[in-house]
């Protein structure tokens, strides 16, 4: 079929060779511009043209989107005010297109008196199909959803540009990795403190405009959160916005609550009061409503909220950490430092074996229930080991660290200090000092003996998300949401290099085993390795397809695994930086990621086992010579944000989201 490009054609679609509209007699068009062949409409545009899907002839016809300018505008100043601002969409939407999340501008051009602009396609179905298909959005999902968007509008506000349309029909969940794509700036504006609609008509929706916009046209960065705030309303209850506004005009929103049904009672258990972020986001007044994105977004993960994402993120987080700041990101998401990044509740599971009669070491467990730690207030974002293998420290979103004797299951000692919340801890490999990194955006170090903060580290300009000891236990690294990794001295507490090049989020933090190289994993989906003499970037490995959340080095240093968000580990060479194998299994994000020590016999072999932590409530044990899954041991309930093995590889010690402990399994490995 071809389709006619006179925006007042009745019947647009046309059998194809036809060269004269059946409808309306006008020319057609075989290739727009010699390139884009229009299939049909897409969408009226209130008298200023319509919306196309096409084509695109020279990329093997993939399809694209095509937005026909034709207002019905006499008079000149106000047409010419129109053209002005139809120009200003292109540009914005070039400017904005850098975005993953807000489709790319692919053409712009004038053709038989008509402007035109070309986007990409986004191809998946927007939030209002979503609902009129049955799925069902609970205050997890909300989250979720808001930890996905606001960076996106996060984005187009620091750029001078508010959406001023946004509701469930131009929010589209992408096919290709279920990620919310916002669309339709057709009634962008460049930002300034008074915007009005020049072309004859409120720009926005009935029930989802907030009064500032609908009563004077003006609109701002908060106004596009009170749409987001009526969407999400629309999503939990499954009313249309339109329709209370019709009936009771704005006074709906204060009482938003009485039209959800047993949305309390969801059967998930957040960490955020969800109803106190969208009461904020639809307050009518605007003095009164968020003024950025980034103040819900502290307030979705930073306690006593969510924690991120970490999404969402994630804080994936996620939603987990999706690491803690944006998140993120899926299901009752925080972003929580990486392990503890992204959040959602789970069901308890019961201990599950899986023999496998080429898993290396033979490694068995001692007993059917592991040991249980509790006297944490909130949820367990880290764990770390000693060298004494009986000692064990653990992060907590409480504030504080506690230290464990695993022998006789008794805590040792408490350590307070920090602000906000732990996201990391690692020892000294003399044993002698605990490093903890927190979303206060410090660091501290600890004398053991007496629970004294020997040096408080402080450059990071966001919460620290990981952190290292070098083997040799002279150097310690940190990295931050801030999108940076520092090294720091230990014996003096000064920052000795920072290391730039990661365009997201640094997640993750390992040292090789000869301390010469750093690897860091990112948000931003990739992995680095860094020469830590000279602070140069060595090699960046590309592969997953989501956050990357963990890191880790094999003992012999010639593999580097890592745990995402897209639900599986990747093993690399590091000589080549090809990708060895991808391991799946994991039905969630992949928090933590540690290698089972060489020893004994074992130090003459390069078969090691691969121990991974995921928000599926699962610890997975894996034979990384085959990459096939050794074991599984399950949490009571919960998300797994941390995973930790004792350096004679007898004892796995997780933290998690689950009833505030941590558990610990004692295994055996038969030579």
């Amino acid at each position: 079929m071809i389709c006619c490009l006179n925006p007042d054609c009745p019947n647009p679609l046309n059998p194809d060779r036809q060269e004269v509209c059946l409808s309306c007699h006008q020319p057609l068009i075989s290739l727009l511009r010699g390139r884009y062949r229009v299939i049909k409409v897409l969408s009226d545009e209130g008298g200023f043209g319509r919306t196309y899907l096409a084509e695109d002839a020279d990329k093997l016809n993939e399809w694209c989107v095509v937005k026909q300018f034709a207002p019905k505008i006499q008079d000149s100043s106000t047409l010419k005010k129109a053209v002005e601002l139809f120009k200003d969409e292109a540009k914005q939407l070039q400017k904005l297109g850098e975005h993953p999340q807000i489709p790319t501008l692919l053409a712009y051009f004038e053709q038989d008196n008509y402007l035109f602009l070309v986007q990409q396609y986004i191809n998946g179905h927007n939030l209002l199909q979503e609902l009129r298909q049955g799925i069902i959005y609970n205050k997890s999902k909300i989250v979720e959803l808001l930890l996905d968007l606001l960076p996106v509008l996060k984005f187009i506000h620091e750029r001078g540009v508010i959406h001023r349309d946004i509701k469930p029909q131009n929010i589209i969940r992408r096919q290709i990795d279920g990620r919310l794509v916002l669309i339709d700036f057709g009634s962008s504006k460049q930002l300034t403190a008074t915007v009005h609609t020049q072309i004859g008509t409120t720009i926005g929706s009935h029930g989802y405009t907030p009064i500032e916009q609908m009563q004077d046209g003006k609109a701002y960065p908060s106004s596009d959160l009170f749409s987001l705030g009526v969407t999400c309303f629309h999503l939990l209850s499954g009313i249309r916005p339109s329709q209370l506004w019709m009936q009771k005009g704005y006074s709906w929103v204060n009482s938003w609550h009485e039209y959800l049904a047993n949305q309390d009672r969801d059967g998930v258990a957040l960490n955020v009061n969800v109803d106190k972020v969208l009461d904020k986001l639809l307050k009518t007044e605007i003095d009164q409503r968020y003024h950025s994105a980034d103040e819900v977004i502290k307030d979705l993960t930073y306690k006593p909220l969510l924690v991120p994402p970490t999404i969402i993120e994630p804080a994936s987080r996620t939603q987990s950490f999706y690491l803690k700041h944006r998140l993120l990101i899926n299901t009752a998401i925080l972003l929580l430092g990486l392990g503890g990044i992204w959040y959602l509740q789970s069901r308890p599971q019961e201990v599950t074996r899986f023999a496998n009669p080429n898993q290396p070491a033979n490694i068995t467990e001692n007993s059917d229930q592991p040991q249980t730690l509790k006297g944490h207030a909130s949820d367990v974002n880290a764990v770390a080991f000693a060298t004494d293998g009986l000692t064990l420290a653990s992060g907590s979103d409480d504030n504080t660290i506690k230290l464990w004797n695993i022998k006789n299951n008794q805590e040792i000692r408490t350590l307070k200090g920090h602000k906000k919340w732990i996201w990391a801890v690692a020892f000294s490999p003399d044993g002698k000092t605990l490093a903890s990194g927190s979303a206060d955006k410090t660091i501290k170090l600890w004398n053991l003996a007496n629970g004294e903060v020997i040096n408080t580290l402080k450059a990071h300009t966001d919460g620290i998300s990981s952190i290292a000891f070098s083997p040799d236990g002279k150097t310690l690294a940190s990295s931050s949401i801030d999108k940076t990794i520092n090294l720091w001295n230990v014996s003096n507490g000064q920052l000795i290099r920072t290391f730039k090049g990661h365009k997201q989020a640094v997640s993750a933090l390992a040292f090789s085993p000869d301390g010469s190289t750093l690897a860091s994993g990112s948000w931003d989906k990739t992995i680095k390795l860094w020469n830590v003499a000279t602070g140069k970037e060595i090699r960046n490995f590309v592969g997953h397809s989501e956050l990357i959340i963990s890191v880790a080095f094999s003992p012999d240093g010639l593999t580097l695994a890592s745990g995402s968000k897209d639900k599986s580990i990747k093993l690399w060479n590091l000589v080549t930086g090809e990708t060895i194998r991808t391991l799946k299994g994991h039905t969630d994000k992949v928090n933590s990621v540690v290698y089972v020590p060489k020893t004994g016999d074992s130090k003459t072999s390069n078969n090691f086992t691969l121990i991974s932590g995921s928000s599926d409530n699962t610890i997975k044990l894996w034979d990384t010579a085959t990459g096939k899954e050794i074991r599984t041991l399950k949490r009571d309930s919960g998300y797994i944000y941390s995973v930790a093995i004792s350096p004679d590889g007898k004892t796995i010690a997780s933290g998690g989201s689950a009833d505030n402990i941590i558990k610990v399994w004692h295994l055996s490995q038969d030579k």
